[in-house]
């Protein structure tokens, strides 16, 4: 959701900008722009609404220079626009910003300090270069004018400021958004995330919140909210640029779909030795035994990840689990247990929504993990402590392999506190002989691409809406299905639980709507089944998807057994390339669908 970059100290500036914000394309966007500083106080605005293909159609060859800070927008306040796209510069043409986050207290910023300013757009961030302006002519120098407007501005914010009279130096800040500075030699870059600057370097230092940092081609300076300097070591990013690429692939989604079996075995590896013993640091597994009870905490496709975690915890470890959204949890906590312990999902590590909750628990002195896919995000480093993904970089705004690689390692997770809490479930589980057969599957299930997309034209080509059902975990499976399916195709999909049905849902059911149920628990597999007859008899086109071993000759798609607790690796794979085919057959962009961000840094 949004992105920076900024470079200083190199020529060709306006270049490295572009090719960092399609770096950040995967974060969700509606509008661009870059503004750059050039020899002979040359100095260039460019903006656009739409892709970064449409800003780098306005570059003009003269565009160039040695400094400059670029954005991609998502909207928030304000439509997308020309107008409204970053960057923003203050009445007098000085002052250039872009910003990520939401200013909270901007209505009141202006009625205070603009009220005879007048505004070129609707956003909170126009707002904030104007009040930078507005302390600098009441004789403040460049960075005591932003450090005094930060001491105003209330919410989330990363900032990137540049003053067209000090061309050599960026001044940046941040507080819950993130944001990053990289290393150069002769040169500094800022950005949102690490991916977008690694062909300029793969050395970066984190600002945490409430710092503002100058930055310079040779130097940066990093200050707390007190004024003290603060020193930091960098930390060399563990990617390279062949893992953030689409190679063959014409989209980033289908490669991530086809990478979850490396998944798998990277997981296998990192968190079990060769003899199968998991490799879990014992202080995680003592907080957790001596707790009462796990919350898990997470949004969107963590969220459903988080239902299938408390399914293998309670069964692994008898420890009572909970699953919350971050956005409601926050907000509205409900009673909690007297030794609660709390294990917060994110892909990006960075969610807005979970951070928040995590401030408050670390406030209460309340222990936490944080499973993420980005080591040294925010998440990581705020809570307790951190267990890694694994997953690689994924750009799609789609999750797919994150989701399998949160379960996996959940499951990792619960096999270790079983083992320790000597639970017989536990002690019996091969977890790296299971995951690796659970590889296996996912294998045979991607192979099947062309049998998935001839079944999805014959039932999603003129749909205007479908439902997922299954009891169970086969349920959390049809809540992360109908998700991807909505969010990419625009298909009104819905996961419901199977015996729910007659509760109200099947009063939706029609002539031809696809309904697919899922398969894989014997011990609900008949009730599913008469469930499936149940709309049938409504009119429905029904789907199945099941195990081999509760299969009839009549069901669309078969996947070969997998241990009862990993079924959801297996059988959410073909539903990942259900949504992918029926996106692609209408004609739209799978890897960046509309209104959508892959990181959601606002709350």
């Amino acid at each position: 959701m949004c992105g920076i970059v900024g470079i200083i100290g190199k020529d060709n500036a306006a270049d490295i900008l572009v090719q960092g914000l399609e770096k950040l394309e995967y974060r969700g966007y509606d509008s661009a722009g870059i503004f750059v500083a050039g020899a002979n106080d040359q100095h260039y605005l460019v903006k656009s609404q739409g892709r970064i293909a449409d800003l780098q159609a306005r570059i003009t060859p003269e565009v160039n220079g040695t400094v400059g800070i670029g954005h991609t927008r998502w909207a928030t306040h304000g439509k997308p626009s020309e107008r409204n796209a970053h960057p923003h510069t203050s009445s007098n043409q000085r002052f250039t910003l872009v910003h990520n986050g939401v200013i909270e207290n901007f209505e009141e910023i202006k009625q205070e300090f603009l009220q005879n300013k007048q505004l070129e757009g609707e956003t909170d961030t126009e707002i904030a270069v104007h009040l930078v302006e507005y302390f600098s002519d009441n004789g403040l120098a460049t960075k005591a004018a932003f450090k005094k407007a930060l001491t105003i501005i209330k919410g989330s914010y990363a900032f990137a400021l540049i003053d067209r009279n000090d061309p050599e130096t960026i001044y940046v800040a941040k507080n819950k958004s993130p944001l990053l500075i990289g290393l150069g030699d002769g040169f500094n870059v800022i950005c949102s995330d690490a991916m977008a600057m690694l062909s300029q370097t793969n050395h970066f230092v984190e600002i945490a919140d409430g710092e503002m940092v100058t930055v310079k081609a040779n130097e940066i300076a990093i200050e707390d909210e007190k004024g003290n300097a603060v020193y930091r070591e960098s930390y060399e990013a563990q990617l390279n640029l062949s893992d953030i690429e689409k190679g063959t692939y014409p989209y980033y989604m289908l490669k991530e779909i086809d990478e979850q079996p490396s998944v798998m075995r990277r997981i296998i590896q990192a968190y079990t030795t060769a003899t199968g013993d998991t490799q879990i640091d014992e202080e995680i597994l003592n907080q957790i035994i001596a707790s009462d009870r796990i919350y898990i905490i997470a949004c969107g496709t963590s969220y459903n990840a988080g239902w299938v975690g408390k399914a293998i915890l309670e069964q692994m470890t008898n420890i009572p689990v909970e699953v919350h959204l971050s956005s409601e949890f926050g907000y509205n906590m409900p009673l909690l247990s007297a030794k609660p312990f709390f294990i917060f999902l994110s892909q990006s590590g960075e969610t807005a929504d979970s951070r928040q909750v995590l401030v408050q628990l670390n406030e209460m002195g309340l222990p936490s993990l944080t499973l993420t896919n980005v080591a040294g995000s925010t998440l990581s480093r705020e809570a307790d402590y951190t267990l890694l993904l694994h997953a690689g970089p994924e750009i799609a705004v789609a999750s797919t392999k994150a989701y399998t690689a949160q379960i996996a390692v959940l499951a990792v997770l619960a096999k270790a506190i079983g083992d320790q809490k000597a639970n017989p479930k536990s002690l019996n589980f091969d977890i790296a002989h299971e995951l690796s057969v659970g590889a296996a599957i996912m294998e045979t299930i991607i192979d099947e691409k062309m049998l998935i997309s001839q079944l999805v034209e014959q039932y999603l080509t003129d749909s205007r809406n479908a439902f997922y059902i299954g009891r169970g975990v086969d349920y959390f499976v049809a809540m992360e299905a109908s998700l991807k399916l909505k969010e990419i195709s625009y298909i009104q999909a819905e996961g419901f639980a199977a015996g729910e049905l007659k509760h109200g849902t099947i009063a939706l059911v029609e002539e031809g709507t696809p309904v697919f149920g899922i398969i894989t628990d014997q011990k609900t597999a008949a009730h599913t089944r008469g469930n499936l007859k149940e709309v049938e008899s409504r009119g429905a086109h029904n789907f199945v998807i099941s195990l081999e071993s509760l299969a009839k000759e009549t069901d669309q798609l078969i996947i070969p057994d997998v241990h009862p607790l990993l079924t959801p690796l297996v059988s959410i794979v073909p539903t990942q390339l259900i949504a992918y085919f029926a996106t692609l057959q209408r004609g739209y962009d799978v890897d960046k669908p509309r209104n959508l961000a892959k990181s959601v840094t606002v709350e």
